[in-house]
């Protein structure tokens, strides 16, 4: 049964995991963070909390620019390791053995191996407790148009999504989910 609790109850878990890459001053990093949203349509703006104690926090900051990639399920242990190793310690995109292009309009790294990938350019950054958010105006979209439907949803016969439990734990939402559509009039 449900009771109130003065501990903080974390629930925004199962979510998808972006990945933040940035270059900045030669230098290339990438990043898994949790927490990150599209915040506008028209004009396209997405943003993602980095905590100021980790290492991609000045590149971004510094860089004015990101971009975010989104990797299948069969990524999701190298998902995992690039939120735990530090870039400062480890190159973790030649670890990782992903292959990118330089992104069109800004200077971070477009996963060949993301089925979809934003570039930003940073129009905000606002401190919330322990993390920033920057926000960015996304430049350029990518979308692997084999993964997706007409209709534009995922075609799970060929797309596995990896969904973060929290704990390093990670759910495949694949065609043997459960998929309905609930119409409601208006």
């Amino acid at each position: 049964m449900r009771k109130p609790t003065d501990k903080t109850v974390m629930h925004s878990y199962p979510g998808m995991v972006a990945l933040v890459t940035v270059n900045y001053n030669g230098e290339t990093n990438i990043m898994a963070a949790g927490w990150h949203s599209y915040i506008s349509h028209d004009p396209a703006i997405y943003g993602v909390a980095i905590g100021r104690e980790r290492y991609t926090y000045e590149l971004v900051k510094n860089a004015g620019e990101f971009a975010i990639n989104f990797l299948p399920y069969e990524k999701a242990a190298f998902i995992q390791q690039s939120g735990v190793y530090s870039g400062e310690k480890k190159d973790k995109l030649t670890i990782s053995n992903l292959t990118y292009d330089q992104g069109i309009t800004v200077n971070a790294p477009i996963l060949h191996e993301a089925y979809v990938a934003y570039e930003c350019k940073t129009i905000d950054v606002n401190t919330y407790g322990d993390h920033d958010w920057f926000v960015g105006k996304i430049t350029q979209c990518y979308r692997d148009d084999a993964m997706f439907l007409e209709d534009g949803l995922p075609n799970f016969e060929k797309l596995q999504i990896p969904l973060y439990l929290g704990r390093s734990k990670y759910a495949k939402m694949d065609s043997t989910c459960e998929v309905k559509s609930y119409e409601v009039d208006k």
